[in-house]
């Protein structure tokens, strides 16, 4: 009987010991993912799901990390900023005990983001995208006429190449964030045109990346105002932008859908 113990008490180690040999991994929007982290750079956090441990290697940007709780029970915060910060703080629920704003610091205590924590709470981590944008541009009703007023020949189908510059201004914790983007295109270059564009606009990202905005828009017809809406895909730290654009006017609009990719900024 007593070896039959032991057998049973080895069986339930073999099996409890890879449960408890994995990571925790926060991110700032609340979700927590176990992972077996592989590796850390000055930039990005590598790791595997241990649900799928044979599955694809994933990255994801420190900054979007809030903590991770190794399997030896270690415990790494980050800052907003991607640093490893030293633990300092609890961001308490709205009229805990003892304090005033519900966000009174806990000394010694490890930075958590609660359920209940506050939802306007900044965070604070200005980040800097660019990459290349194509795609095209179609010409409707009054817009197409007033452009064949300096262009005759031209067709209402353009082609359009420029550039993307994107700053993310500041994050919710809900994952919600602020962006203003400046975007420099040149079109009509398969008809032999060089037909300049300058939009800047100002919008709100979604955290699955659904996103829209609004800005002045610039070209060589005028000013108008430019409306867009569109997603990012993301893969091994990359983002590839999808975004439709409508510049309404003079009895018809300019509709562009582009694409692209961008990287963070070093």
């Amino acid at each position: 009987m007593k070896t039959l113990y032991t057998c049973l008490l080895l069986l339930l180690c073999l099996a409890v010991g890879p449960a408890l040999a994995q990571d925790l991994l926060m991110r700032r929007t609340g979700e927590e993912i176990q992972v077996k982290v592989l590796e850390i750079t000055p930039a990005e956090i590598k790791y595997r799901r241990t649900d799928n441990p044979d599955g694809p290697l994933i990255s994801v940007w420190r900054t979007d990390v809030f903590m991770i709780r190794y399997a030896n029970g270690t415990k790494e915060v980050y800052d907003q900023y991607g640093r490893s910060a030293a633990p300092a703080a609890v961001l308490a629920a709205p009229g805990a005990a003892g304090t005033g704003s519900g966000t009174a610091p806990v000394p010694g205590a490890v930075p958590t983001l609660s359920a209940a924590a506050p939802d306007d709470i900044l965070l604070d981590e200005a980040i800097h995208l660019d990459g290349p944008r194509l795609g095209f541009t179609v010409l409707t009703g009054g817009v197409l006429d007033k452009a064949q007023e300096r262009l005759p020949e031209l067709s209402p189908f353009l082609t359009q190449f420029g550039w993307q510059f994107e700053s993310r201004l500041f994050r919710l914790p809900n994952g919600v964030s602020a962006v203003a983007e400046f975007i420099p295109l040149v079109g009509g270059l398969e008809q032999g045109q060089f037909i300049p564009s300058i939009s800047g606009i100002l919008g709100v990202r979604g955290p699955k990346g659904f996103e829209f905005g609004l800005g002045p828009n610039l070209t060589p017809l005028g000013a108008s105002l430019v409306l867009a809406v569109g997603t990012s895909f993301r893969s091994n730290g990359i983002n590839f932008p999808v975004n439709v654009a409508v510049v309404p006017g003079n009895g018809g609009a300019r509709i562009s859908l582009l694409v692209g990719f961008n990287a963070r900024r070093r």
